[in-house]
């Protein structure tokens, strides 16, 4: 049976970089790894994971935990995390890495769980709930020592690493194309005080507002969670209250498609009455009638960031935390006729 000292010899290089080379690690050449593991497949060599991970004391394995939310079917995830988690399964099988899939119970030390009974060598952390209750979790995964990284806003040490995208950039654009579309009274519909993200995103929504000289009106601005029936009863409160507005910029794209769902049963038309967009691109948002303006977050890229950020960690290697842009995508929603994206 080939060993690794075999595939050493051949390619010319020591074992522990044909070991390296075949867990993919970005810091050995491109050439030696393509050389390594043509050797490798040529022997028809098998990496033999458990007496590897038994040496290093690792278990060669990353958790993905999700946050559990209220959904309309039985998922209890988010759609907009359904996508990055293809990538990061992707990412994990190219650097060699299994991948564990699982929920973060909040009503359990699902941290100290974890960290006490190595069944991953980290952790990456999808969605989060109310912030205010859940920093909590985050500075006791710290103070164990637990290697992990999350997906959300770059903060304070405490909380770990993140990657996440620039959601003032996000908010802002929103805000200036609704302007641009001639849109005065702009409905904001999320919960800032409860996720940073969510404040960044209204942040920039209230800087292109005084940049095009328009007053920011509190009574605009509705709380509503990332859900359809919160996006869909938001705009039902605006509109029993007799509020004036002529856009809607959903903080999710499940609170913009849930407030198109309250305006139609109002009779009210979109974009004509009024405009609506929202943040994510999730596939829903290509399906719905009429097609939803969004705001784009690159999941392909934040799904390899998150994977290679981790690894990174557990290697003892440097490691930043890193924000991705965002663009808008203009579709029927939000657009003047003849100016949407097909």
């Amino acid at each position: 049976m080939a060993t690794s000292l075999d595939i050493a010899q051949l390619a010319g290089v020591s074992q522990s970089t044909v070991s390296r080379a075949l867990r993919g690690d970005p810091m050995v050449s491109a050439k030696t790894r393509d050389r390594v593991r043509d050797i490798a497949r040529q022997l028809d060599y098998k990496v033999d994971k458990n007496a590897s991970n038994l040496r290093l004391q690792q278990t060669h394995t990353l958790a993905l935990l999700f946050f559990e939310d209220p959904t309309c079917d039985e998922s209890n995830i988010n759609p907009f995390f359904l996508s990055m988690q293809g990538s990061i399964a992707r990412v994990c099988s190219e650097r060699g890495y299994d991948l564990l899939v699982s929920f973060q119970q909040m009503s359990r030390n699902w941290h100290a769980e974890y960290t006490g009974s190595h069944k991953a060598d980290g952790l990456i952390l999808l969605g989060y709930g109310d912030f205010i209750t859940y920093q909590g979790k985050l500075e006791a995964l710290v103070r164990s020592g637990t290697r992990f990284v999350r997906w959300g806003p770059m903060l304070p040490e405490p909380f770990g690493l993140s990657i996440g995208s620039d959601n003032l950039q996000g908010g802002r654009m929103v805000t200036e194309h609704l302007v641009a579309q001639g849109r005065r009274r702009i409905a904001f519909l999320g919960a800032p005080e409860h996720s940073p993200e969510v404040m960044e995103r209204y942040r920039g929504y209230e800087a292109a507002l005084r940049t095009a000289g328009i007053a920011i009106d509190p009574v605009l601005r509705i709380d509503a969670e990332t859900t359809e029936q919160s996006g869909h009863d938001a705009v039902l409160s605006l509109l029993e209250h007799g509020v004036a507005f002529d856009a809607a910029f959903g903080a999710s794209d499940l609170i913009a498609i849930g407030a198109m769902g309250a305006l139609a049963e109002r009779g009210l038309r979109v974009p004509g009455d009024v405009a609506v967009v929202g943040f994510d691109d999730i596939a829903m948002a290509r399906s719905v009638t009429p097609s939803l303006t969004t705001v784009v977050q690159d999941t392909r890229r934040a799904g390899r960031l998150l994977v290679e950020a981790l690894i990174n960690l557990i290697e003892g290697k440097p490691v930043h935390s890193a924000r991705l842009p965002t663009h808008l995508i203009v579709r029927h929603s939000s657009a003047a006729a003849g100016s949407a994206a097909a």
